[in-house]
């Protein structure tokens, strides 16, 4: 998430003073945030999302690590019908104040994340976690695709092979 940009889950933290205290930072979305976030990544409810960080480094380059959990309510692909599942994921970034890199072409390193006005949004990184945990086809456990068997009965897109000039 780009430093202009704050999406429905924003913690902006002082890392100087956070780095500082040397304590663990835990964040975690509200209701309302996490209701804005199940719609964004078109999921029936988030029912809990927190994200526990740990800071080190200077305030030049920043090191994040730690976990997210969610609890998630996603829709099966296979039998379109809602089901409960947890997401974790371990989080390890690297951030830095935007003079650090200012000059550094992408494909030369890998950049990394910005440290805005001495802040970095740990809300944000939550929400950025949670998404790449997201199962991109989720599926109820026990729950599995079965291909129609050979000379099963017709269905409302078994037509579309004749359209294309195959075998119906």
């Amino acid at each position: 998430m780009t430093p202009d940009t704050v999406g429905p889950f924003s913690r902006p933290i002082p890392a100087e003073r956070t780095l500082r205290a040397g304590q663990p930072v835990v964040v975690e979305a509200n209701a309302e945030e996490r209701e804005a976030l199940a719609r964004d990544f078109g999921l029936v409810a988030i029912h809990r999302l927190v994200g526990q960080f740990r800071l080190s480094g200077s305030l030049h380059r920043l090191q994040v690590t730690g976990t997210i959990e969610a609890a998630v309510t996603q829709t099966c692909v296979v039998t379109l019908e809602p089901f409960d599942t947890v997401v974790t994921e371990a989080v390890d970034v690297d951030f830095a104040d935007r003079d650090a890199f200012a000059g550094t072409a992408a494909e030369d390193a890998e950049i990394p994340d910005p440290i805005v006005n001495g802040r970095i949004d740990l809300g944000s990184l939550a929400g950025e976690f949670l998404a790449l945990g997201l199962d991109p086809y989720p599926r109820k456990d026990g729950v599995a695709f079965e291909p129609p068997a050979e000379g099963a009965p017709e269905t409302a897109l078994s037509g579309l092979g004749a359209l294309k000039g195959g075998a119906p």
